[in-house]
């Protein structure tokens, strides 16, 4: 599913792995959306996500978190 956010941004909802998540995605975690500000590259495939809030989060290689992508209009 996708729509449009204010500031013609495309708003997508998308499966999100240690691959591929990206800064400024948002996550839902325990009900609060947590948008990562930085990604930091561990070994075996993990990454550690910093968010926005100060909070930490790990995702293993066979991590998968939903999450909601923001693409500028071309």
């Amino acid at each position: 599913m996708s729509g449009w956010a204010p500031g013609g941004a495309l708003a997508s909802n998308v499966e999100v792995t240690a691959t591929t998540v990206q800064r400024g995605d948002i996550i839902q975690l325990g009900g609060q959306a947590c948008r990562v500000s930085d990604l930091f590259q561990l070994p075996q495939g993990a990454k550690q996500l910093l968010f926005e809030s100060g909070e930490l989060l790990t995702m293993h290689r066979r991590t998968r978190l939903a999450a909601v992508r923001m693409q500028r209009r071309r």
